[in-house]
């Protein structure tokens, strides 16, 4: 079946996001989070598309863009991805895919669907319950609005609250912990399964404990990884923690 192609924004503007392949964890620690932020300002000083807002969960990344007439979301996009992509596999001793082929988008065709999907974005970890306050949220775009700006243009939200900066950072603090039911893109995130969790998922497989698992054959071993690695809020550095089996053996696992 051909790929229907997709919605041209009137304004520009898109949500954009991208999805874990098989809602595989795309971040394991800092140091991974971090060089995507450095990717993403690279590609952005490239492809000179503006940046309003960010979001990066364990498994997928949430982006608010203007694409720019030197160059379409979609090549801005597929840049970012690959140079992660690239780094990533390098680190982790893996190969193939990360991101599902092709990203989700939106398009945004006016301001209070632009002010709406930005605090989707900023609310996903609250939401999640990986945060009690939106405004203390490490890994998302609001610090640069609260405290300074760095590659997200902050100007152009900020300014359709009010033109008077104290003004306008106050309506946009209530605007952002105000409680919705906002759907944007939604994966119907779940917070992150406890360690007790994932060991009662573990015995539900068969398994009486993680020693078992790692004195099989590899291949039997293998099955059951590949069942753990299925579930919902499980990521590969907790996996590896519990097991007692390491990240670059679990990342080479195919589900």
């Amino acid at each position: 079946m051909p790929r229907v192609s997709r919605k041209k924004s009137s304004s520009g503007i898109y949500h954009i996001m991208l999805r874990g392949i098989n809602r595989q964890t795309i971040f394991e620690e800092k140091e991974d989070r971090l060089k995507f932020l450095e990717v993403l300002s690279k590609y952005k000083n490239k492809g000179n598309f503006h940046l309003y807002g960010y979001c990066l969960m364990d498994n997928h990344i949430h982006l608010l863009v203007k694409e720019s007439e030197e160059e379409s979301i979609s090549t801005s996009i597929k840049r970012i991805s690959s140079s992660y992509v690239y780094w990533y596999n390098l680190k982790y001793e893996r190969c193939g895919h990360l991101f599902q082929e092709r990203f989700k988008s939106e398009i945004i065709d006016s301001q209070a669907v632009f002010l709406k999907v930005l605090r989707y974005i900023h609310q996903n970890p609250l939401k999640a319950g990986l945060t009690k306050d939106v405004l203390r949220s490490q890994w998302t775009s609001i610090r640069e609005y609260i405290h300074k700006e760095e590659m997200v243009d902050t100007a152009m939200a900020l300014n359709l609250f009010s033109l008077d900066r104290r003004t306008a950072m106050k309506r946009f603090i209530e605007h952002s912990r105000q409680r919705n039911d906002d759907r944007c893109l939604d994966l119907n995130n779940k917070k992150r399964l406890s360690d007790a969790e994932i060991m009662e998922q573990i015995r539900k497989i068969g398994l009486e404990n993680t020693s078992v698992l790692q004195q099989m054959e590899k291949g039997d071993r293998d099955i059951f990884l590949s069942k753990l690695k299925e579930l919902d809020g499980v990521s590969l550095r907790q996996l590896s923690r519990i097991t007692g089996i390491s990240k670059s053996v679990i990342h080479r696992v195919r589900q």
